[in-house]
């Protein structure tokens, strides 16, 4: 039995071709920078979550959970005729190559109905959900490390 090399080269290379279409672009990788999360009080039941995302290619935030809560959204405060507001929204734009912060006092991950206190010390998991500009999305999973109330540099959540 001969094996002819240029038409085995041919099906190899329809075959990668086929299945690098069916598979569609490659989903936006993100990066997450100094994620943290604000520890709380006793009794207190929801917290805020903070981080810096550069997204490879053009993406959106579209949702986030932690076993920590019992629901989480993504929140934005702005301001209204004076007077600061929170509001969730449906998702965070990133921008190819810029990076976003998610921080007090601008858009952030909102952690409700904590099922314990959240500790200087604890480390938080959090699972982002990001969608890229062809609707596919992907999980990242982040450790994000509990700080203090008031720490120095951060604005007050208000919470």
């Amino acid at each position: 039995m001969q094996i002819d090399g240029v038409n085995i080269m041919k099906k190899i290379l329809v075959v990668s071709l086929v299945s690098a279409v069916l598979a569609g672009p490659a989903i936006a990788q993100v990066q997450v920078e100094d994620a943290w999360v604000r520890a709380t009080v006793a009794q207190q039941k929801v917290t805020g979550a903070f981080m810096r995302l550069t997204a490879a290619q053009d993406a959106r935030l579209v949702s986030a959970d932690s076993p920590v809560a019992g629901k989480v959204e993504i929140h934005e405060m702005v301001m209204e005729k004076d007077v600061m507001k929170m509001r969730p929204v449906a998702a965070v734009e990133l921008p190819a190559g810029r990076a976003v912060e998610l921080k007090p006092g601008g858009h952030h991950v909102m952690l409700f109905d904590l099922k314990q206190p959240v500790r200087v010390g604890d480390t938080v998991p959090l699972t982002l959900v990001v969608e890229s500009r062809s609707g596919k999305r992907e999980s990242i999973e982040v450790a994000a490390p509990v700080r203090p109330l008031n720490q120095a540099g951060r604005a007050d959540h208000g919470h």
